[in-house]
C-alpha cells in the first residue's frame, strides 16, 4: 500500500480460538499470511505478499520493542509480546504475539515465524500506558533512531527496577 493509513481508533477483536499466523524472510518481509490474519489486517493476500510485516505497525507500538523483538529473534531465541496492529482500513486489534526463528537444516535462521491469539484484556491495559511512556519517549527525539534508543534504554531501566528479564516481565502482565 502506497498510502499512509490514519487510526480511526476503531478496535476489532480477534476471536478467542483463533490464531494469526505470518511467516517472513530474513529482511521481514511477509511470505505467509493465513485467512485470519488477511481479516484482522484487512489487506488482501496480493497486498501482503512481499510486504514489510511493518505495514500493519500502529503508531501507539513503539519501535523499541520491535527492535527487542529483532535482537531476541538474531540470538535464535523465541520472544512473545503484547502488540498493536494497524489494519487496513486505519482500525487496530491488540494481539499476543509469539515469534521464532525459523531454521534449516543447518541451524541457520532462513525466516521467522509468529501466532498472535486475542490476549487477555488486563494485561493489555497494563501494558498500554508504558507503551504510551514509551512512544513518548521516542517523539521527543528528532532523529527516529535516536528517540528508539532512548526508549530502549527506558524500557531496559524498567526491567531492571523491577527485576525482571523481558519475558518474565510480559508473562506476568
Amino acid at each position: 500500500m502506497t498510502h499512509a493509513v490514519r487510526p480511526t481508533g476503531v478496535e476489532n477483536l480477534l476471536g478467542e480460538e483463533e490464531l494469526i499466523v505470518s511467516k517472513t524472510d530474513l529482511k521481514g518481509r511477509i511470505t505467509y499470511a493465513n485467512d485470519v490474519f488477511l481479516r484482522m489486517a484487512k489487506y488482501s493476500w496480493k497486498e501482503l505478499m512481499g510486504a514489510p510485516h511493518s505495514l500493519i505497525r500502529h503508531p501507539d507500538m513503539p519501535r523499541c520493542v520491535f527492535k527487542l523483538l529483532w535482537d531476541t529473534l538474531q540470538t535464535k531465541q523465541e520472544i512473545f509480546a503484547y502488540v498493536v496492529n494497524l489494519a487496513g482500513d486505519g482500525s487496530h486489534y491488540w494481539v499476543f504475539a509469539h515469534v521464532t526463528p525459523t531454521f534449516d537444516d543447518r541451524g541457520n535462521i532462513i525466516g521467522y515465524h509468529s501466532n498472535r491469539r486475542r490476549p487477555d484484556p488486563a494485561p493489555v491495559e497494563k501494558i498500554k500506558p508504558i507503551y504510551k511512556t514509551l512512544c513518548a519517549e521516542e517523539a521527543r527525539h528528532a532523529n527516529a533512531k535516536d528517540g528508539m534508543r532512548a526508549s530502549f534504554d527506558m524500557m531496559v531501566g524498567l526491567l531492571k527496577q523491577n527485576g525482571v528479564g523481558y519475558d518474565e516481565f510480559v508473562l506476568s502482565l
